[in-house]
């Protein structure tokens, strides 16, 4: 047993500090990522996600030129984008995409500048690296308070909206005979989704995070029956998927000494391979749609 202790994890990795932080922020990060993932696929807006991270790189972007926290500023981004997505009101899933993509633009264009302005004033060349790629042995340790705030507030919320969100995700004119806002509703959920990227961002790099959103929410619902099984599910693939990234980025070291792999590139390769695996293996089921998840929606004992 020692022995394959020893081959699976190498050396100093249980006393590493950096692990420690990765595994914290990392972790938070995949799970909040994980809920929240169900929702947005459930309601087709998985490009929505993608362009809140990629437009809150131009935050990360910012906060190198700036020095403060790099969290903040892929908060402050995301966040602001997701309010300028919802401000503008649209009807059809084509216009609703217009709209992201513009915002997606504008975001990017920002981010370009703050690259520049990171390379050619501060000299921080790996800035555009860390930004969009990530560096989850590089996260500062003082980042973990903001990181689990933020992430149980991101969990808070889901819990609060879960009822009125299912429902609107569905049949959004069912919804609003129950009573169920669900222009509120859907500005509650870009925010939330905000928060999730921002720390996704922060771990895997603002380009990847979309994987940890929508691939553990995906391969769930492939699997489970029931809505609040697949955002269990999605919290428990993306948790191994990101923990499972970070032992086998730490063992790399080892295999090419001094030439480490990155850990966004073993945890999206995990979850890409799960996601082919539960396809090829015939388990693949439809999300939960229609009636069945109206149903799920409504209270115990409701008529």
């Amino acid at each position: 047993m020692d022995s394959l202790l020893t081959l699976i994890f190498e050396p100093g990795f249980f006393s590493s500090e950096p692990v420690h932080t990765a595994m914290v922020v990392g972790g938070g990060a995949a799970v909040v990522s994980g809920v929240i993932g169900v929702f947005t696929v459930m309601r087709s807006q998985s490009f929505a996600g993608h362009a809140l991270a990629d437009v809150s790189s131009a935050g990360g972007a910012a906060s190198f030129l700036l020095g403060i926290n790099p969290l903040l500023g892929f908060l402050i981004m995301a966040v602001m984008a997701a309010g300028g997505m919802e401000l503008v009101r649209v009807r059809r899933a084509r216009e609703r995409d217009l709209v992201t993509g513009v915002v997606l633009g504008a975001g990017l264009g920002l981010a370009a500048l703050f690259l520049y302005l990171d390379v050619t004033s501060k000299s921080t060349t790996g800035a555009a690296i860390t930004v969009m790629f990530g560096s989850m042995f590089a996260i500062p340790a003082s980042i973990i308070p903001l990181a689990l705030a933020v992430g149980t507030g991101a969990l808070i919320a889901a819990g609060v909206l879960y009822r009125p969100l299912l429902l609107s995700s569905v049949d959004p004119e069912l919804a609003a005979v129950m009573g169920v806002r669900v222009r509120t509703v859907g500005l509650l959920h870009l925010l939330v989704l905000a928060l999730a990227v921002s720390l996704s961002a922060i771990t895997v790099g603002a380009i990847l995070s979309t994987a940890l959103l929508i691939g553990p929410a995906a391969i769930a619902l492939r699997a489970a029956k029931r809505p609040g099984w697949a955002t269990g599910l999605s919290a428990l693939i993306g948790l191994g998927t990101t923990w499972g990234g970070i032992l086998l980025a730490y063992d790399s070291y080892y295999w090419t000494p001094g030439h480490g792999w990155p850990v966004s590139f073993f945890v999206v390769t995990l979850i890409f391979a799960l996601y082919v695996i539960t396809g090829r293996a015939g388990t693949a089921r439809k999300p939960p749609t229609g009636a069945r998840i109206a149903l799920n929606a409504r209270e115990p004992g409701e008529a």
